[in-house]
């Protein structure tokens, strides 16, 4: 009768305790019955509440056994059956059993590192990546409350500020710390303004897409950018972003100010251009459309002054024929005078040298036989006797 009850006192004493971390996977009964014949040496008295303090050192305070059971979801029975197949050979031998302090402590001892060793190889927890999201798959296992700590943070996100030139091409993208479900679903909403407000915000696309890509921004495009996931018909993560697009003359008024301050820290000398200048002035070209309409302008004004000018050459050849057979016809006919012909005397005597080489040809007609079709090859030197036919 003096057993029973005080079995039923030990029961009682392990029932008001807390749970702890053996007792997630050993009952309050089979550690009663664990700690039945503990003895203490110096008093060689039975104290089980001794055996329990034992317990709580070897199990529930040590830190390496709390670690080796923070597994991933799922695996909690994975620890049952590990703690167990330690602790049950010990119950089997000592229950009804009496042993010293030493031999329990020496074995207890041994039981928690093979517990240790064999939990660590379970598969860990992701863990809890901060500061948002619903993460299922980050709950941990705390065997000294017997339940999965969750990641207790908020849904939304805070609000990612994205910068963008005028016609720069810009890309948004849903990305969390924190692993994924496989079957997930992913709404991106927009709105103009800067907001959280789910009323606010419209939706744009719906699918598994997890990247927003504008390829030439605009000032329209500027406002709040939400992509939010959904698994199983449940919002795990909601992420923000707030989009400002600098109009094209403003950055050009930046770059100017900027290559100013520059030369006024450089003493007046004109600074590097790095390649990064470079490189954002490429991305900043006028659209394809607009440099073929002014490169097909160039190519015809370059034909144009190109025909011009051979229509102006051309017309210019006649003309200048023309003035050098009136002049040298009128340097010759005035029959020899030199005086009222308005050609010098050189000129004149040349011609009279042609002339005459060529007087006695068959070309030569004699001036009274020359029509005005032959008035270029008659013979000035020939008395006239008739007047020239016209």
């Amino acid at each position: 009768m003096l057993k029973l009850i005080f079995c039923l006192l030990c029961l009682s004493l392990c029932v008001d305790r807390s749970l702890t971390c053996l007792q997630c996977f050993i009952s309050s009964y089979d550690s009663v019955r664990l700690c039945w014949g503990h003895i203490l040496i110096k008093e060689n008295i039975r104290n089980v509440d001794a055996c329990m303090v034992l317990l709580d050192n070897i199990f529930n305070f040590n830190q390496t056994v709390i670690n080796a059971g923070r597994v991933g979801r799922g695996y909690d029975q994975t620890l049952t059956d590990i703690m167990v197949a330690q602790i049950m050979p010990l119950l089997e031998e000592f229950d009804q059993k009496t042993h010293s302090e030493t031999v329990y402590k020496v074995r207890l001892m041994a039981a928690a590192e093979n517990f240790t060793a064999h939990a660590s190889k379970v598969p860990r927890a992701s863990g809890c990546f901060p500061p948002c999201g619903f993460q299922v798959e980050g709950s941990v296992y705390n065997c000294r409350s017997c339940q999965y700590d969750s990641c207790e943070y908020p849904l939304d996100c805070p609000v990612k500020e994205v910068v963008v030139g005028e016609n720069n091409r810009t890309q948004m993208r849903c990305d969390v710390l924190f692993p994924l479900p496989g079957d997930i679903e992913v709404v991106w909403r927009y709105a103009e303004t800067e907001t959280q407000l789910l009323e606010l915000l419209k939706e744009v696309t719906m699918g598994a897409d997890l990247l927003y890509s504008i390829p030439s921004a605009s000032p329209q495009h500027a406002g709040t950018y939400q992509c939010e996931i959904f698994t199983e018909g449940r919002s795990i993560v909601r992420q923000y972003f707030y989009l400002t697009v600098i109009p094209q003359t403003v950055i050009g008024h930046s770059e100017l100010q900027s290559l100013f301050d520059q030369t006024l820290v450089s003493g007046g000398q004109s600074p590097q251009v790095t390649l990064d200048l470079w490189e954002g002035s490429l991305l900043r070209l006028p659209p394809p459309s607009l440099l073929t309409v002014c490169l097909s302008g160039l190519l015809l004004l370059l034909l144009f002054s190109l025909g011009s000018l051979f229509w102006w050459s051309f017309q210019r050849d006649p003309i200048q024929s023309k003035d050098s057979r009136v002049s040298r016809r009128d340097c010759g006919y005035n029959d020899g005078n030199a005086d009222d012909d308005g050609c010098d005397d050189e000129s004149e005597q040349s011609m009279f040298e042609v002339w005459g080489r060529l007087r006695s040809g068959n070309g030569w007609k004699p001036r009274n036989q020359c029509t005005s079709h032959h008035r270029i090859w008659c013979d000035p030197f020939e008395p006239e006797t008739l007047p020239l036919a016209h």
